[in-house]
């Protein structure tokens, strides 16, 4: 056939499409809403990476830290200081700032520094504070707020951070907390780590698992009050048109319906582009600017929407005979094959297993992983439509309601199966990324030896502070229990320097003898007591330095400059402890001073540390701790103590994968919604009928929660079993422990069949109204 017959076919089936009156609108209108979602998620996965690129680039076009040498004062300099911290679980980045000349580097986002006792802040944190909920936060920040960041400071709509304006920063210079800088920006231009080939497969399978149940959809939305179609097809046989012909004008009406989708699919995009600026997924936010597709794949999705319309419905109509008299499809069907349905599992596994044990090196091909999980997870809507008719077509007897819901999925199996292929599709891909993930963590997690039994929160303080006495004011403050200081430094054989420092060192700990004894244990000890404390990684060092009668010199370089110099000699009562594992996880050799042995020159190169052990059930505990700590010291640094570390690139794929999670699953439940309407307007007759007959609503309203129940249950099984056999191939490609995270794989089931229960619910009302009495009325 010429492409010119082919265009005036698919041409006359967009003009039925839009003249067809009442009933045609509506099909296209079903379709454009169905396709218009998928085109709308499928832009906004489009726009994802571009959206972590840029928010990468404006964190990278503030960054603050230097790491450079220690600059003089000039008209060109600013010395910012590092004042993060985190409320009721939100991380907050903080900066004090003091300009020391006009042409001092101006912050993004800003149009002047704050000056001292005021801050700017971001429009989230200025909502926060002004809400009840940040009311202990205002407590923390005691700063008039004058004005807001713009948008070029910020990584997300909801990203918390502030300015305030300071004075003398200067003398707190260290370079690392607090530096005086001359531009924003990264130091220099490093060349980024190569992935890691196992979080490279992760991204890999996310993207096709996220994408696949959205693909399903669109073919399934272009098919849409598919059995009304048909028989207005069989009009145009009666005049004269033959059965290819029918074909390419089923096509135009999808294409007409697809190209309308498109255009749904932008405006659905741009109001979700809008609303994302608004909310915040786990952790992660955005403005709308950010969410801009790439024009190549914006461009992709255009074309290839209308194309699949195209090709569905050709592909739908092979086996339906469409005659002039009508459509022969309620006559008893052929039985679906098994085999070629099962050749597409069989090839993704084909696909999959020479990756087996590759997924730990660089060797392995991307291009097998994406194809192996395509056809895993394509091959699972191959098998659904047949599993469906087997099953049914032995169901037994039962009530009046089971009997209307067996009989309709026995005549229709294929619809019940397509309205449940996609949710059943995002539950296999679920449950292997969740056994993915749970397989591969520990690769990502290491343990930071913090033991959370003996302190929750630890917090350090500037040198030279009081510790002794911080630790009081932490032990009045609510919900903690115990409050202990130590201080701590480096004595070395010579004295310390920024350019230059001893061949020798031991580290050296200050605290009262109970604080002591949570760093070593001590044979008996009183104030004025000093001790030398082996049994570490540093015992060699205690026994040529910790010497009675030798000098040692305290380090009182903070990197940048040097501070005078700080001298002990070492007494001759020196007694012996053996060093155990502090809370921090450290079990270190070094010297042991009480108090009174720590002269007042020595106090002040002392850098002090609390840790804290707190009553979890006090509501808000961290919230006090942090303020007790902004009213001790401004510059101090608290942190909460965790038994493991995960690595930020595997909690960001992590956390990317349960966005797009929550929005496929949003879509599914849509789609469903929006089938199961199509589904109940195509038997609109029918179930008016049937009321008039006498058949009670419930009845019907159970025969249509059955017609759900049943392929949904046998979607969910064959979902799971997909699911897990694509999770062990998985966990054998990276070389992991096979291991089923039942309750993982349990609560993914429950939220797929959750998704379905919520739309058959929902669309219980509409039901209600198509049975009445005046659906039986016909033109």
């Amino acid at each position: 056939m010429n492409v010119r017959q082919w265009s005036r076919d698919l041409g006359m089936g967009v003009r039925f499409a839009f003249t067809g009156g009442r009933e045609g609108w509506i099909r296209v209108l079903l379709t454009a809403v169905g396709v218009g979602l998928g085109v709308a998620l499928l832009l906004l996965t489009t726009a994802f990476p571009t959206a972590l690129a840029v928010r990468d680039q404006r964190n990278d076009a503030r960054q603050d830290y230097t790491y450079g040498p220690n600059r003089p004062k000039a008209a060109n300099t600013l010395v910012i200081s590092d004042e993060d911290t985190a409320y009721h679980g939100s991380d907050i980045r903080g900066r004090l700032v003091e300009p020391e000349g006009p042409r001092a580097p101006l912050a993004p986002g800003l149009s002047k520094y704050p000056a001292t006792g005021e801050m700017v802040v971001s429009p989230a944190l200025k909502d926060l504070l002004d809400s009840d909920a940040g009311k202990l936060l205002r407590e923390r920040l005691p700063y008039r707020i004058a004005g807001t960041i713009g948008e070029p400071g910020l990584i997300g709509s909801h990203d918390l951070a502030y300015y305030a304006g300071a004075k003398n920063l200067a003398q707190h210079l260290d370079g690392w907390r607090t530096a005086r800088i001359t531009h924003f920006g990264p130091p220099q231009v490093t060349p980024r780590d190569k992935t890691d080939p196992v979080l490279l497969l992760l991204v890999l399978v996310v993207f096709v698992v996220l994408l696949t149940p959205v693909a399903v959809f669109i073919a399934t939305a272009v098919r849409f009050g598919g059995e009304r179609r048909d028989r207005r097809l069989a009009a145009l046989r009666l005049v004269g048109s033959d059965s290819r012909m029918t074909r390419r004008i089923a096509a135009g009406e999808a294409l007409a319906g697809s190209l309308v989708g498109l255009v749904f699919g932008t405006v659905f995009f741009l109001l979700g582009r809008q609303l994302a600026g608004s909310v915040e997924i786990v952790g992660i936010s955005v403005f709308p600017s950010y969410l801009d597709p790439s024009p190549a794949l914006a461009a992709l999705v255009a074309v290839a929407v209308p194309a699949a319309a195209v090709l569905v419905t050709l592909f739908a109509l092979r086996g339906v005979v469409i005659e002039p008299l009508g459509v022969v499809r309620t006559a008893r069907p052929r039985r679906r094959r098994l085999w070629w349905r099962l050749l597409l599992p069989l090839g993704g596994l084909a696909c999959l297993t020479p990756m087996i044990g590759n997924g730990h090196t660089s060797d392995f091909n991307e291009y097998l992983v994406v194809g192996g999980v395509l056809l895993l997870l394509i091959g699972l809507t191959a098998l659904l439509p047949w599993a469906v008719e087997a099953v049914v077509a032995r169901l037994g007897r039962g009530g009046v309601a089971w009997q209307l819901a067996v009989r309709r999925l026995q005549l229709s199996s294929g619809s019940a199966a397509r309205m449940v292929n996609g949710i059943a599709v995002a539950v296999a891909g679920a449950i292997a990324l969740q056994m993915l993930f749970a397989g591969v963590q520990g690769d990502f997690t290491k343990a930071t030896g913090q033991d959370t039994d003996r302190v929750q929160m630890q917090v350090n303080l500037s040198r030279g502070l009081p510790f002794t006495q911080a630790a009081e004011k932490f032990g009045a403050t609510e919900g903690v229990r115990r409050a202990v200081a130590l201080g701590s430094t480096e004595l070395g054989d010579r004295r310390f320097s920024s350019d230059r420092g001893p061949e020798n060192s031991v580290g050296l700990t200050v605290g009262t003898c109970a604080a002591l004894r949570e760093v070593a244990d001590l044979p008996s000890c009183r104030d004025g007591d000093v001790f030398a404390a082996t049994g570490g990684d540093r015992d060699a060092d205690v026994a040529k330095l910790a010497r009675p009668g030798r000098t040692l010199h305290a380090n009182t370089s903070d990197g940048l400059r040097d501070g005078r110099d700080v001298v002990w000699t070492v007494p001759g009562g020196l007694k012996q402890a053996h060093a155990i594992t502090s809370p921090n996880g450290i079990k270190e050799s070094g010297v042991l001073m009480t108090p009174a042995a720590v002269s007042a020159r020595m106090g002040s190169a002392l850098t002090g540390a609390v840790y804290l052990t707190l009553d979890e059930s006090v509501p808000d505990v961290h919230e006090y701790v942090r303020n007790t700590a902004a009213r001790i010291d401004p510059f101090s640094d608290t942190m909460v103590y965790a038994a493991t570390d995960r690595s930020a690139q595997f909690s960001s794929i992590r956390t990317g994968t349960f966005a797009g999670a929550v929005c496929v699953l949003a879509l599914i439940g849509v789609s469903l919604l929006v089938s199961q309407l199509e589904q109940l307007r195509e038997r609109r007759k029918l179930l008016s009928a049937l009321v008039a007959f006498g058949t009670r609503r419930r009845t019907l309203g159970m025969s249509v929660l059955w017609q759900t129940a049943i392929p949904i249950t046998l979607g969910l099984l064959l979902a799971l079993t997909m699911g897990l056999t694509l999770g062990t191939v998985l966990l054998k490609m990276v070389k992991s422990t096979v291991s089923v995270d039942w309750p993982s794989v349990l609560s993914m089931t429950g939220a797929g069949a959750a998704v379905v229960l919520t739309v058959t619910v929902l669309s219980l009302p509409p039901l209600v109204r198509l049975m009445r009495p005046e659906g039986l009325r016909t033109e």
